[in-house]
């Protein structure tokens, strides 16, 4: 394989990976809230704030656990020879 289809790949592979976090962050932080807090704290009519509010969770979520599991991969592949950057400056 060459650069340009390895980082293709791997920024395929590294989205699909912050969006299946963010959605199982999502489904966690719903099951939480359902069975700790549904009926005690929030009323009925008031859902899509909290639903809105575990989405944002979730994205924030996922972008920690993104940043901490790029650095951690990226301490061990050798960037220069597997990947082809991505902005390349244009001699002038």
């Amino acid at each position: 394989m060459n650069k340009k289809l390895n980082t293709v790949l791997f920024i395929l592979g590294a989205t699909l990976f912050n969006v299946i976090v963010a959605v199982i962050s999502f489904i966690m932080f719903f099951i939480l809230y359902v069975r700790f807090l549904h009926i005690k704290v929030v009323p009925e009519n008031n859902i899509s704030w909290v639903v809105s509010l575990l989405l944002l969770a979730a994205i924030a979520v996922s972008i920690f656990v993104y940043r901490f599991a790029l650095k951690k991969a990226l301490n061990k592949i050798d960037v220069e020879k597997y990947f082809d950057p991505l902005f390349v400056k244009k001699p002038h």
